[in-house]
């Protein structure tokens, strides 16, 4: 119980910094919430008096005292109007508002996370966590110092004030709340961890519905809808009984107030009528006693009603900092700084990698030096570290030991930014954002003229068929591009990275994807495209990369052949195998 009162005072102190921007607003939120407690308070003390003065002689009981009485609640009244209603306008806007500054920080510190956390993470339950947990946590944000201050309030003024009727009656009625808060308090516990749980794996769920429906196509192709529906339905039934568990929490955390409800309210009866009886109290004292009673366990009622959104707003506020915790893997050195004008001479230096989940490294001790302009193939066995030593060149991943130097400075001695500006990089997977045409060339330069985009879209080949499409360039693309072939969207990444104009490119198997006649087109605007610039070619397609000026053969050993086509045909080697197989296909 310490661990998890620590563990909610720890995730409530990660939180308290998103009030700052908004303390005045939340100061006077609580000025609000007291006046209300204050409004329902008196009421009581109002009755009291009435009944007192009733009870005492019936001459005291006087029209002006009932007059003045119903004027001073009804004027009570209308403060705890205007004092609910900015309660419940402002302040929601207050927790609106906190919700929208944590969303940015959430997909903020998500585009810093390193390549490396992606590979692990699904996107479906990272989009759980950055809507409905912080939607949670709005509420959270709101309600939880309202309605701890005016239970606290409540509580505080009921016992000092019954206090000054009874002690010992008041003493009596008291000393079930701690017995009460011990038996909810594991109620609570379970309720916690439930909705935990059915955190994670609403976000597992979303995570395959996403994945389903992204490749609804495949999955139709296969005519394997009902194997998906088998794999949705067992997720689903784990999240029925997931909440099944949470209920049960939940039921017997309600029953027991419901309990200690009715508790309270027979001990202020029979031991408020006794008290009365021997003449401790009178019935004045009585009726307020029953009706401060009743404010109490409202206001206990509300915490209850309330700490399932209390739950639900640690367990956001928790899988928010699961994610706002994690440090990228990769981030600038404090010293470093803009790499400035490239000329491109690329050098890796007795560089090893290798990835976290894996023991044996990819790379091991690698040297390779790159003239500036130099366009170099790479070939080799899949496994063989082909993407991984492209993928080092901008830090998408750190090498394990050793260094890469661009123009004699080491990659690590210069802001990521600054890296990544200058490398362009053409993928066999292109990714198009939802959007038009010209939105999508214009990622590569986000300020680029219409006569900018046209010329880099000219460039890569993609102007004709661009040209041809109903809206032309505000053509939309549909998600990921699906409207268009997977040549077509291949030339407009060509087009993107041409508007980009980087000194650095890396061709990714940017071909091997597509069918001959789309083949021949990018490839004649790859092949523009890398002139003058230190390109790296990714290739199973010999024939795409006969005129790179040096051929690497890259395997689980290293570097194993370096030349020309012709000199490594010659040669009679690896190369020449491959090259030998390609040709027979």
């Amino acid at each position: 119980m310490k661990k998890e009162k620590k563990g909610s005072i720890r995730l409530i102190a990660k939180f308290l910094p998103y009030y700052k921007k908004y303390k005045w607003i939340m100061v006077f939120d609580l000025f609000c919430a007291m006046l209300t407690t204050v409004c329902e308070l008196i009421l009581p003390l109002i009755v009291r008096e009435i009944t007192n003065a009733a009870t005492s002689s019936p001459m005291a009981l006087t029209l002006e005292l009932i007059l003045k009485c119903g004027i001073l609640y009804l004027a009570l009244r209308l403060i705890d109007t205007v004092a609910n209603y900015y309660m419940a306008s402002v302040g929601h806007i207050m927790g609106t508002r906190i919700e929208t500054d944590m969303r940015r920080d959430f997909f903020g510190h998500l585009q810093k996370l390193s390549f490396s956390y992606y590979d692990n993470a699904k996107v479906g339950s990272l989009m759980s966590r950055i809507t409905s947990d912080l939607f949670d946590i709005t509420e959270f944000a709101h309600h939880c110092p309202e309605e701890f201050f005016i239970a606290g309030i409540k509580i505080v003024c009921s016992f000092a004030i019954l206090c000054t009727m009874s002690v010992p009656l008041t003493l009596i009625v008291f000393a079930v709340i701690p017995p009460m808060i011990l038996i909810l308090t594991v109620f609570n516990r379970r309720m916690r961890a439930g909705f935990k749980e059915s955190r994670v794996q609403i976000g597992e769920l979303n995570s395959g519905i996403e994945d389903s429906l992204l490749g609804i196509r495949v999955v139709k192709s296969f005519a394997n809808e009902k194997i998906e529906e088998e794999k949705f339905e067992k997720g689903n039934l784990k999240f029925l009984s997931i909440k099944k568990k949470v209920y049960h929490a939940m039921a017997g955390f309600q029953s027991s107030t419901r309990f200690f409800d009715g508790l309270m309210y027979i001990i202020v009866v029979v031991a408020g009528a006794l008290f009365m009886m021997k003449g401790d109290i009178n019935a004045a004292d009585y009726m307020a006693y029953l009706m401060f009673v009743t404010t109490l366990l409202t206001s206990i009622r509300r915490i209850v009603e309330f700490a399932e959104q209390f739950q639900r707003g640690l367990t956001g506020i928790e899988r928010f900092c699961e994610i706002v915790d994690t440090e990228p893997e990769i981030k600038d050195a404090k010293d470093a700084s803009d790499i400035g004008e490239v000329k491109g001479d690329i050098e890796f230096k007795n560089v090893s990698f290798r990835y976290e989940t894996e023991n044996k490294n990819v790379l091991s001790h690698l040297d390779l030096k790159v003239r500036a302009g130099e366009s170099v193939a790479l070939v080799g066995p899949s496994g063989g570290g082909k993407t991984t030593l492209c993928s080092l060149i901008p830090r998408f991943y750190d090498t394990t030991s050793g260094d890469i130097t661009i123009d004699g400075r080491s990659i690590k001695s210069v802001t990521m930014k600054s890296l990544r500006e200058k490398i362009g990089v053409v993928a066999q997977d292109v990714y198009l954002f939802s959007g038009t045409i010209k939105e999508n060339i214009a990622y590569g330069k986000t300020d680029a003229t219409d006569e900018e985009i046209r010329e880099a879209a000219r460039l890569a080949g993609a102007d004709e068929f661009i040209e041809a499409l109903p809206q032309g360039y505000d053509t939309y693309v549909g998600e990921r591009g699906v409207k268009l072939s997977g040549g077509q969207k291949q030339r407009i990444s060509i087009a993107r990275v041409f508007l980009k104009n980087p000194p650095i490119l890396i061709l990714d198997e940017a071909t091997s994807a597509l069918d001959n006649e789309s083949e021949k087109l990018v490839q004649r605007s790859l092949e523009k495209l890398a002139k003058g610039r230190t390109s790296f070619t990714i290739a199973h397609r010999l024939t795409t990369i006969r005129n790179a000026d040096r051929i690497l053969v890259l395997t689980e050993n290293g570097i194993e052949e370096s030349g020309t086509h012709e000199e490594l045909v010659a040669k009679g080697g690896i190369y020449s195998e491959l090259y030998k197989m390609y040709s027979e296909m």
